[in-house]
């Protein structure tokens, strides 16, 4: 993401997402609810998408398309 030029908005990322991921990896389930990690992703992709182009709208979609390809 750093070189891509949006290391500012990665460390954010980054903060906000710790603890979602155990060591090994794996969705931490225990922690939190994969909806609510999904829906957090978007509200973050949304504000990057803003910040990079002015389009909120341009991450639209991604939770619908993550949920209905991950819950089958």
């Amino acid at each position: 993401m750093g070189q891509l030029g949006m290391g500012r908005q990665f460390g954010r990322l980054a903060s906000r997402l710790d603890g979602a991921f155990g060591a090994d990896g794996v969705f931490a389930h225990d922690r939190l609810r994969f909806v609510d990690f999904v829906d957090d992703v978007e509200e973050l992709l949304e504000e990057v998408a803003w910040q990079e182009g002015g389009d909120k709208e341009a991450a639209d979609g991604f939770e619908e398309y993550i949920l209905r390809h991950y819950s089958g």
